[in-house]
């Protein structure tokens, strides 16, 4: 995710990044002006006076339409914020989750036990690195430390992984359990941390299958499309060649929205805008290291 100063308006306006929509749309940009050039062309030198009344009645459908497609982009882009706002909490969550496990564990480990405290301190920021590779599809192998921990396996890649991880972390607390290191009561006690992982995993997962309906997306850019194919046949005649860059601005303004919510609706990709899973990987690793020593 891009991080930035809001207040700099300047730096903000000027910039234009890799994931700016003025980039992506530029050929359509220019098409759409050229198809907006040979229009205003033809109804200036081709079309007869006495009909241009008929053509400027589709500046009333315009009008109409102008407040459906309006409502349609407002409800895309904030279905699209929902869904990367949701990702973000639950990733807070982990965050939050990770640490009140780490600090329960670290209270029931004793001192000396710097094996077990390494362990645990490995699998806690393990789970949230493969929750990441996951929902990014992300066949590689990754350990935290150079040569990774001698008592932590591999995991078999065609399974779920962030399953298997915490499955190891419980097997460790049921052995701990079964060697009188703790108690049934202690396990209960760092339960909801455990059952945590797998359901903020679940619901990331809820989030990355389940897309916007393909009818409903497909359905706002056909509308863009028409829209805006529209415009220079109702408008050529009162602005002339002025109709050109109109029609650029709208084409920009409807479709920008329509780009960044796609960009944004799937907050788990590798996008400049999508969350930053790196970044809060690092604040767990570091957060629980320091925790558990």
């Amino acid at each position: 995710m891009r991080s930035y100063n809001p207040k700099e308006w300047k730096k903000i306006v000027l910039d234009f990044h890799k994931s700016d929509t003025l980039r992506k749309l530029i050929p359509v940009l220019i098409a759409t002006g050229v198809y907006a050039f040979f229009v205003a062309y033809v109804e200036k030198h081709f079309i007869d006076p006495k009909r241009f009344s008929q053509v400027q009645s589709l500046t009333i459908i315009h009008t109409l339409l102008s407040f459906v497609i309006s409502m349609l982009l407002v409800f895309r882009t904030n279905t699209a914020y929902d869904r990367w706002w949701e990702g973000r909490r639950l990733w807070g969550s982990l965050v939050n989750n990770s640490r009140n496990l780490a600090i329960k564990l670290n209270s029931l480990i004793t001192r000396d036990d710097k094996n077990t405290k390494a362990f645990f301190a490995e699998l806690i920021p393990r789970f949230a690195l493969e929750l990441k590779n996951h929902l990014q599809s992300a066949g590689t192998r990754y350990t935290l430390d150079q040569f990774g921990h001698p008592e932590i396996p591999d995991f078999n890649r065609s399974r779920h992984i962030p399953e298997q991880v915490t499955g190891t972390i419980i097997e460790r607390l049921m052995q701990m359990q079964r060697d009188k290191a703790i108690s049934a009561e202690q396990i209960l006690f760092i339960n909801p941390e455990l059952t945590s992982l797998m359901d903020i995993c679940g619901a990331c997962e809820r989030i990355k299958n389940t897309p916007i309906p393909f009818s409903y997306s497909s359905f706002i850019k056909k509308f863009i499309l028409f829209y805006t194919l529209t415009l220079p046949i109702g408008y050529s005649i009162s602005l002339g060649y002025l109709v050109i860059p109109v029609v650029i601005f709208i084409l920009y303004a409807m479709a920008s929205l329509e780009l960044i919510a796609e960009e944004i609706e799937d907050p788990f990709g590798t996008d400049e805008n999508d969350l930053p899973m790196d970044r809060i990987i690092e604040t767990i690793t570091k957060n629980v290291k320091e925790i558990l020593g």
